[in-house]
């Protein structure tokens, strides 16, 4: 409603609320609306939606704006209205609430829309209409004690939330309380727009959160939304599309019904849902709204949807005619919580017509419901039969009759009762049979003063309820689920199959009865809305560009992941030391790795180290048994041999590196590999000093020669083989190597290796080597030429050229060879090295000694044979 004519009607109803007591004020005109009424001491206001189609208003501020009655009769909205006439008459036989008050009523209808909500709205605060002046001219019954200030000062009402809306707006700033039975919106609950508002029919708040619940249990991450261009429908669906979201869930669609729509209209929204992969389509509307489209449906022949209803016509037997059956047979939706209440339905059915003019709703209604017409009433019907006033209800089912079991019809019952408690306080009524019986009716109260009475009440209903208003006006959220399901007679009945508790911890609100469910088109099963199936175990969720969060790819998670769920959006990263199986759905403990001695190339390479100082202790051998040889003899054999143990120590070095790493094992590798090599180059490095020395004499016996003899020579080899040993002892007492499983590796494997803590110092041991290696080959090379028949220099120089390409293509192998295989690299390279160095320097000497034993003479030494 445009806020200019808010703002002007409540200008004009400032102007008239106290216009009965004023006689210099008087009417320019009167609205005159259909009315029914009882007197009492306090007359409560209702505001029920008797016509479902309200006229649209031609408000042309040239003239009186003309009344029009509004049409189409709704039989639920009567039965509402009636259960607030049989509460109140109910509370007015009670002796135990308002003793000595009478309660009265007088109810409007709202038509369920804006305007004809707000003329009804006015028509009761005023507290004037044709009715009264001519009850009041005719009769002086009417009650001399009128115990309110205003003349209504409560209103019951209404089932819409945009007129509610506008009727809260009026009534606010005067106090007025406002208790709706029906309208859910959000919106709504805002005190400082709606001061004055209560309700006890549950917000969309929870409505929204038990759908969503409701989706979930499901798995329906996929659903489309249809509401109406009002309110309701509008926070409703905006709340419902945010907290799915924020589940997980996705709108594949939304449509919205206009108020009039064209039959163009219409087929729109129902193309869209014939277009739709969603199969789940959640509803926020009134059953008046949903007739032409799901006439539109059921006219298609659309199948298979789920339906999902909102507490305003999950109930509504309007929908439940044989032409929608086949599409709505097995909706689910939220009702509020239904009861039983005693003698309500004999109530119902005792209603007759009357030509009284109190009686004109009745009578629309008994001419709705029998389909004839009543020679009393409003207009004759044409090609209805008359009506003689004597049809019996019981015969006929509606949803007047349906009374059992009463959902929003318990919350009409529950605003009155609210209201009688609230009085009953704010007059401080004693119960009958105490010293002082009755209530306070000595002085008037206002409004404002029950207002404040009613947040304040709380009391038990007679069936076990807690009843009660939060700092919000909002009751306790209880709602049924409700299944459309066909009984024997082919007729849809409303089955509970669950329940929704907002109150209760979350986790525990929602409950179902699953077996209980019968689902659309008959199937057993619960059907399935998915943009995509959820992907499966050991896959996650990959998102696609530009579509919603529900559409979207599986991918198999990385090695070392896994997920042992449905539709997981991130795997899960396996703990340490342990992998994801081929599935990728568990993890399972890592295979540990390391160079074994019972493995083919632990074999093979244990082989070749005990080959080596096999051949390193036949050459030994030789050697001794031909140590007074000449050969033996010119290549110093104390040199030789220190040489071949140091060599044997080199090929057995290479076992410390084979088998699982220990902290022992770690330590003592790298130190005996560079000691035992250290040890091998020092000799070498001393035997080609010799040589040089030996031919770069002028004469025999020169003093150079001498002054570098055996003992100088040992301590050469000693000193050099110290530098390493003090260099491998504060590395290992600095930043020693120790285990480490490596999980760096894929497929699973844990290699288990020596950690190198400070590389550097293996560097510098291998670059101690390197150094020694280096000198050896310069002086070897040097001495490459000298003559004679055997020349040593030579072998030196061809076995360092052999070490140099091992350890020089062992540095890259050794840094891009993974796991295991970099320990065999560096054995390789020490089998390879020694073995080189072993050929190179002995293998023409055990020839000569074994093959050519002529040579290994003095003449053929000195090259005369």
């Amino acid at each position: 409603m445009p806020v200019c004519e808010l703002v002007l009607l409540a200008l004009f109803l400032l102007f008239v609320h106290r216009a009965e007591s004023l006689e210099s004020c008087r009417r320019l005109g009167e609205f005159v609306p259909q009315v029914l009424e009882v007197d009492g001491d306090v007359i409560l206001g209702g505001l029920f939606p008797l016509h479902y189609m309200a006229p649209e208003p031609d408000h042309t501020f040239t003239d009186r704006a003309k009344f029009k009655r509004c049409s189409g009769f709704d039989l639920r909205a009567f039965r509402w209205a009636q259960t607030m006439v049989f509460a109140i008459e109910e509370i007015n036989r009670n002796p135990d609430l308002l003793p000595g008050v009478t309660l009265g009523y007088r109810i409007l209808d709202s038509c369920d829309h804006v305007h004809t909500s707000l003329q009804s709205v006015l028509s009761l605060v005023n507290g004037s209409s044709a009715l009264e002046i001519e009850e009041s001219a005719a009769s002086s019954s009417r009650s001399t004690r009128c115990l309110s200030r205003a003349p209504v000062p409560a209103v019951i009402g209404l089932a819409s939330s945009t007129p509610t809306r506008a009727v809260a707006h009026i009534l606010g700033p005067f106090e007025i309380p406002l208790i709706s039975y029906f309208a859910t919106c959000t919106c709504l609950t805002d005190k400082r727009v709606y001061p004055s508002f209560l309700r006890t029919v549950p917000s969309d708040v929870f409505q929204v959160r038990a759908l969503v619940q409701l989706m979930a249990h499901f798995g329906w991450r996929w659903v489309g939304t249809i509401g109406t261009d009002e309110d309701y429908s509008h926070y409703g669906i905006q709340a419902f599309t945010k907290q799915l979201e924020e589940w997980g869930g996705c709108v594949d669609f939304h449509r919205t019904i206009p108020k009039v729509p064209t039959p163009a209209q219409i087929y729109a929204i129902v193309d869209a849902l014939e277009a739709s992969t969603a199969r789940v389509v959640v509803v926020f509307a009134t059953e008046g709204q949903l007739l032409e489209l799901l006439s539109e449906v059921a006219q298609r022949n659309l199948t298979g949807w789920q339906w999902v209803a909102s507490e305003a016509w999950v109930t509504a037997k309007i929908l439940t005619a044989p032409e929608f059956q086949h599409v709505l047979a097995g909706t689910l939706g939220f009702s509020f919580r239904g009861v039983r209440i005693f003698g309500l339905s004999e109530f119902l059915l005792s209603v007759r017509p009357s030509p009284d003019s109190r009686s004109v709703f009745t009578n629309q209604f008994w001419e709705e419901q029998f389909g004839c017409h009543l020679t009393y009433g409003d207009s004759e019907i044409m090609g209805r039969p008359l009506c003689t006033g004597l049809e019996d209800l019981g015969l006929v089912e509606s949803s007047y009759t349906s009374a059992s079991p009463a959902r929003v019809s318990y919350n009409v019952y529950k605003a009155v009762y609210a209201i009688a408690h609230a009085l009953h306080s704010l007059l401080r009524c004693t119960p009958v049979g105490s010293d002082w019986k009755g209530c306070n009716t000595e002085s008037e109260f206002t409004p404002g003063q029950l207002l404040r009475q009613l947040k304040r009440v709380s009391f038990t209903s007679q069936f076990g309820e807690k009843v009660y208003f939060d700092e919000n006006g909002e009751p306790v959220p209880l709602y049924d689920i409700i299944n459309w399901q066909r009984d024997d007679r082919g007729k849809i009945q409303f089955q509970r199959v669950g329940s929704f508790d907002g109150s209760a911890p979350h986790g525990q609100q929602l409950e179902m009865e699953q077996n209980s469910i019968e689902w659309t088109g008959g199937q057993s099963q619960a059907p399935v809305s998915l943009c995509t199936s959820l992907c499966p175990p050991g896959t996650r969720q990959a998102t696609r560009p530009g579509k919603p969060v529900c559409c979207f790819d599986c991918l198999p998670c990385a090695e070392g992941e896994f997920t042992n769920t449905s539709g997981s959006i991130e795997c899960i990263k396996c703990p340490m030391y342990y992998w994801s199986n081929a599935e990728r759905v568990a993890c399972v403990a890592g295979i540990e790795e390391f160079l074994s001695f019972h493995e083919i190339m632990g074999i093979i390479l244990v082989t070749l180290s005990l080959l080596g100082v096999g051949v390193a202790t036949a050459v030994s051998v030789i050697f001794f048994l031909f140590r007074a040889t000449p050969i033996v003899k010119a290549n110093n054999s104390e040199l030789s041999f220190l040489l071949l143990l140091s060599l044997k120590l080199c090929f057995l070095c290479s076992l410390v590196f084979m088998g699982r790493p220990s902290l022992w094992s770690c330590q003592a590798r790298q130190a005996a590999f560079g000691i035992s090599f250290v040890l091998c180059i020092s000799c070498i490095l001393v035997k080609t000093i010799v040589v040089l020395l030996a031919f770069r004499s002028t004469m025999p016996g020169s003093a150079s020669l001498k002054r570098f003899g055996p003992p100088q020579q040992r301590a050469f080899i000693v000193a050099c083989t110290a530098g390493q040993a003090v260099l491998c002892m504060g590395w290992l007492a600095l930043a020693p190597p120790v285990p480490y499983k490596n999980t760096s590796y894929q497929g699973g494997r844990i290699v288990l290796e020596c950690k190198d803590v400070w590389p550097l110092g293996f560097y510098m041991v291998l670059g101690y080597i390197g150094l020694l290696s280096c000198v050896c080959f310069v002086l070897a090379f040097l001495g490459r030429k000298l003559p004679g028949t055997f020349n040593e220099a030579k072998l030196i120089t061809f076995s360092m050229l052999i070490f140099f390409a091992v350890w020089i293509s062992f540095i890259p192998a050794y840094n891009s060879t993974p796991g295991k295989y970099t320990v065999a690299v560096e054995i390789f390279a020490i089998l390879a090295s020694a073995f080189g160095l072993l050929f190179c320097i002995f293998a023409p000497k055990c020839y000569i000694i074994l093959l050519r034993p002529e040579l290994n003479t003095k003449k053929g030494m000195t090259g005369k044979i």
